[in-house]
């Protein structure tokens, strides 16, 4: 099953008080200000058959609820590409919000950028955010992202009601193994020869095109098939880039190796990989391969 998720419907709007008084706004010294309230309100989920679609649709859901985001990120720039307010929710750590989905940011009167992103969190991911242009996982994988940008007036303290949605912006590569983990793997690297782990939150493209590397350890019990994802920005909105999966042992030399060429990736859109991976061979012969965006294709054999 294939997941498309909008999050949906971010609202601000100016309050005469908040109870985020954890949020810092650094900007300081201004005369005329506006609190301004930033919700996150649901996310819209569509599930779809792979690979001839078919889907079906689900109602709104809480932020809260949603498990695969479980980071919020919030930051306004002013005309001159300066950060004057940043706010980061963890949805794991209660110390970062009050309410998950929900900021208060009190900004000058001016012209700003608002930057929204939510994304997927584990403890050892490490994200920058550092301008409208600019964004990068700069930890060892990129996660499932969604974000946008948005021109953002304050003219006075008026209220100030404002809406825009995060869209996915990341590709998902699902890698299935058809035979199962032996004794003495330890891990599995997937090269990228190209994409990248940053992206311009204006565009929702990729930054560098260079490619990178991640490495996963199987879950899957010995003698059982393993699945690992990941998520790569893409510099075009659709890319084919040679991947290579490599098995390694715990001192990581390389026991086995394919590298399956010019796979099709495009954003919002998940590709997966079938394929003989605990075997010997460097030639990407015997993979499948299945997109969602294909409409009634059969798998196709490398």
């Amino acid at each position: 099953m294939k997941k498309f998720i909008v999050m949906a419907a971010i609202v601000l709007s100016t309050v005469a008080c908040s109870n985020d008084s954890e949020l810092t706004n650094v900007v300081a010294n201004q005369k005329e200000t506006a609190p301004v309230t930033v919700r996150v309100n649901d996310f819209s989920i569509t599930t779809e058959e792979m690979p001839s679609g078919g889907g079906t649709t689900r109602a709104a859901q809480n932020p809260a609820d949603y498990n695969y985001v479980g980071a919020l990120d919030l930051a306004f720039f002013d005309a001159g590409g300066t950060k004057v307010y940043t706010s980061t929710q963890i949805k794991s750590d209660g110390s970062t919000y009050t309410t998950f989905g929900q900021f208060t940011a009190n900004l000058p009167v001016g012209t700003y950028t608002m930057v929204a992103i939510g994304r997927f969190y584990d403890g050892s991911d490490v994200f920058t955010l550092t301008s409208p242009t600019s964004a990068a996982f700069t930890s060892e994988r990129p996660r499932e992202t969604f974000c946008a940008t948005q021109n953002v007036t304050v003219t006075s303290a008026s209220p100030l009601d404002l809406s825009v949605t995060l869209n996915r912006i990341s590709s998902w590569l699902c890698i299935q193994s058809t035979d199962n983990r032996p004794a003495g793997i330890a891990k599995i690297r997937t090269t990228y020869a190209k994409g990248g782990k940053s992206f311009n939150p204006t565009t929702g493209l990729a930054t560098t095109d260079a490619g990178f590397a991640q490495t996963n350890t199987p879950s899957a019990a010995i003698g059982s098939a393993v699945t690992f994802s990941s998520y790569p920005f893409l510099a075009t909105d659709e890319e084919n880039i040679n991947v290579t999966i490599q098995v390694l042992d715990a001192d990581d030399n390389v026991l086995f190796a394919h590298t399956v060429n010019n796979v099709p990736f495009k954003r919002n859109r998940k590709t997966t990989l079938r394929g003989n991976i605990f075997t010997a061979g460097t030639s990407s012969a015997g993979f499948q391969l299945e997109t969602s965006w294909l409409t009634d294709a059969d798998p196709i054999n490398f």
